[in-house]
């Protein structure tokens, strides 16, 4: 809400010779918090895996939830891109350069893809399903869609859901610079550097981290007697079968993705759109961005110009598979506090981005519904819908 951005030089991995030498970086893990529970070690985790325990310890807290108290009934799904990255080049450099021997015994149960959710499993004495989703730059939009229906089908009261991710290892930072995905322009001035459909925006740069929420029925809410900071009412879903990382140019499913979500309110998006609040995936890339204006303002129709969008990336950086966890709290929180976060670093328009995209500064809004757009490489599609309680 600040319009404060948290992206700095990277200090974690050695950045000399890479064309991106920032990103969104966690510092000073308290290993307090990863850990949770003796039968966990954070030196057996990567440290995707120890943001996730670290987070869900915030949001089990912060509910009041006893997850031991719902037996099976309380599950585990969290969302992974990449998730184990770090842990895979270290141990691919330790067999390269000295041999199988030296090969750590952990490296299996610390970079599979299930290692955040078994954890998290583990600590909290969850024995409900557990499991990851991963669709990219949509996995933890997609984990809270999943843990949405499997509360709405009556087979769970909670379900902690969301993503975590620690993908900016020297490969990971590599990779994406050599698909011109991300920005090597801003080096020296890394807090400018996410530009969300700004003219001169050049890419999108990556961050670490971890959004985890607990979802639970309301007939587990009223038992509890807690309060909701917003009700999750449904989602769209889609697929572009377009290109492996392009997004289709006509926003075909990112448009009914939208529209899907739309539905699940009751409303016309007419009666919704001066009501609406939306957080973007707002990369930051070319193609994104103006995908996602024209997937608004298709679904939105003649209403798009009262809707009220923004990327919070432009303070968080893209954080791959975690980033819909992040966001859909962000997008809870604008709901309950009444107040949108801002895109910044936005300087000159785009004509062809021609959103209101709540620029530089939060904006006192008391907006009643949230739409949480996530849309990941494999041309996944996912917009969460929310109402304000």
């Amino acid at each position: 809400m600040a319009g404060r951005c948290g992206l700095s030089q990277l200090t974690v991995h050695d950045t000399t010779d890479l064309p991106v030498t920032i990103g969104g970086e966690i510092r000073n893990i308290d290993e307090r918090l990863a850990t949770a529970d003796s039968k966990l070690n954070t030196k057996r985790m990567d440290r995707a895996t120890q943001f996730a325990v670290w987070a869900a310890n915030q949001a089990i807290t912060d509910s009041r939830l006893t997850p031991s108290k719902f037996g099976s009934r309380c599950g585990v799904i969290i969302g992974a891109g990449l998730s184990g990255m770090a842990t895979l080049q270290a141990q691919t450099e330790a067999l390269v350069s000295r041999g199988p021997k030296r090969v750590s015994p952990f490296t299996i149960p610390m970079l599979m893809p299930n290692a955040a959710p078994a954890n998290v499993g583990m600590a909290f004495d969850i024995t409900g399903p557990c499991y990851t989703a991963s669709s990219a730059c949509s996995s933890s939009a997609h984990a809270i869609a999943n843990a949405f229906d499997l509360l709405r089908n009556g087979q769970m009261d909670a379900v902690i859901a969301g993503g975590t991710e620690s993908s900016m290892t020297r490969l990971g930072i590599a990779s994406f610079c050599k698909m011109g995905a991300m920005s090597d322009f801003y080096n020296n001035r890394p807090t400018e550097a996410v530009r969300p459909f700004e003219a001169n925006r050049k890419g999108l740069i990556m961050s670490e981290g971890s959004g985890l929420v607990v979802l639970e029925s309301e007939s587990s809410i009223r038992r509890r007697e807690v309060q909701p900071y917003a009700e999750l009412l449904g989602y769209g879903s889609t697929s572009d079968s377009h290109h492996i990382v392009a997004p289709d140019p006509e926003a075909t499913g990112a448009t009914l993705a939208i529209q899907q979500a739309i539905q699940t309110t009751g409303k016309s998006p007419h009666d919704l759109a001066s009501r609406t609040y939306i957080n973007a995936h707002g990369t930051a890339t070319q193609l994104n961005d103006l995908m996602e204006t024209m997937a608004i303002r298709n679904a939105f129709g003649e209403s798009a110009d009262r809707v009220q969008v923004s990327s919070t990336k432009s303070m968080t950086g893209h954080m791959i598979g975690a980033a819909g966890g992040i966001e859909l709290i962000a997008s809870a929180l604008a709901l309950k506090e009444g107040c949108l976060p801002p895109t910044i670093n936005y300087e000159t328009a785009d004509p062809r981005c021609d959103l209101d995209y709540v620029p530089n500064e939060a904006r006192q809004s008391a907006v009643e519904y949230a739409f949480s757009n996530s849309f990941g490489f494999g041309g996944h599609n996912v917009c969460l819908a929310l109402k304000r309680c």
